[in-house]
């Protein structure tokens, strides 16, 4: 006999359903259908035409923006001028009247341009289209170039044989730099007072102007005090074994270079008022300053020289006698 079949264990090894599974979940569809990331906006381009560049309107436009200068309209295009500048071959080519038209632009740019040393530079040419000489600082020299118009007389005549005087045991920078502390200390000193009875050059500028041309003011000084001769003694001449004092005439440089003697021994006699490498320029400064102001002792000096050749003056025929005996 079979076994009995048991409807409720049957049931527990059966799955039971009263109706198909139908699908019952659905995709959300947001509000947005489609969100993509600030990379993905653009794709690149891609074929033959991926490169192009852009007109020549629009990249005026652009660096327009980035100068601040006008730019040009894109509805209105480019004006045949911005072109024709860009393209050499073509302004060749291009019509006058356009040719014109650059022309007076160019012109206006220009004049807009000017800058004052842009006017100074068309005056000198104007000049040079003269005849005459422009683009030096200093004017050009009159030709034929003097004879001391060399290296070697760079410097006044005065300057230079008192600074060779000045100078001691062939030390030539010591000697200027004395000098120039010489000039120096003529062009910060007071205005000297002059003595009028031994007066200085005629025709010399006033005692205010002095120390305002250190210069002339040492010129004015050697010059003042240079005796016009000088005396030989010819030994024997006399008579009687004595020497006879003969007057000589002096040229300007001889004049000066015994004024300046005169001046370098008063100036060794002084007194120094301190210490320092340059106590021997300011004495000698002081005693230029004396000389001007009539308290040295170089005028008597001076004095004596033109007594002594005013006394002997008859013994100027000396040697002519001498070579009328001869004969």
């Amino acid at each position: 006999m079979p076994p009995r079949l048991n409807f409720h264990t049957a049931a527990r090894s059966l799955t039971i359903r009263s109706r198909p599974i139908a699908a019952t979940y659905q995709p959300r569809i947001a509000h947005v259908v489609s969100r993509r990331g600030f990379a993905e906006e653009k794709q690149p381009a891609t074929g033959p035409n991926q490169d192009i560049l852009p007109g020549v309107s629009e990249e005026a436009r652009d660096m327009g923006d980035i100068t601040g200068e006008t730019k040009p309209e894109i509805e209105q295009g480019t004006p045949i001028q911005d072109i024709l500048k860009r393209d050499p071959e073509a302004l060749k080519k291009a019509p006058a009247v356009i040719k014109e038209e650059l022309d007076a632009e160019k012109k206006a740019a220009d004049v807009e341009n000017t800058t004052f040393g842009n006017l100074l530079a068309l005056g000198q040419l104007e000049k040079a289209s003269e005849g005459e000489y422009v683009g030096h600082k200093f004017g050009l020299p009159d030709l034929p170039l003097p004879k001391d118009g060399n290296l070697h007389y760079r410097y006044d005549p005065v300057v230079d044989q008192v600074t060779n005087l000045l100078m001691a045991h062939g030390k030539l920078s010591v000697a200027q730099r004395n000098m120039a502390y010489i000039l120096n200390h003529l062009r910060t000193s007071p205005p000297p007072t002059p003595n009028p009875l031994r007066p200085l050059l005629p025709g010399s500028p006033p005692a205010s102007h002095l120390p305002l041309n250190p210069v002339l003011y040492l010129t004015l000084a050697i010059d003042s005090i240079a005796p016009l001769l000088r005396i030989r003694s010819q030994k024997g001449a006399a008579g009687g074994g004595a020497a006879l004092q003969i007057p000589v005439p002096l040229g300007l440089r001889q004049r000066r270079r015994t004024a300046i003697q005169w001046i370098l021994d008063s100036a060794n006699k002084r007194q120094s008022r301190g210490s320092g490498k340059f106590q021997f320029a300011q004495r000698f400064a002081d005693e230029i300053i004396s000389v001007v102001e009539g308290r040295s002792t170089v005028w008597e000096k001076r004095s004596l020289v033109h007594k002594t050749g005013t006394s002997a003056r008859a013994n100027l025929m000396f040697g002519q006698r001498r070579r009328r005996i001869a004969h």
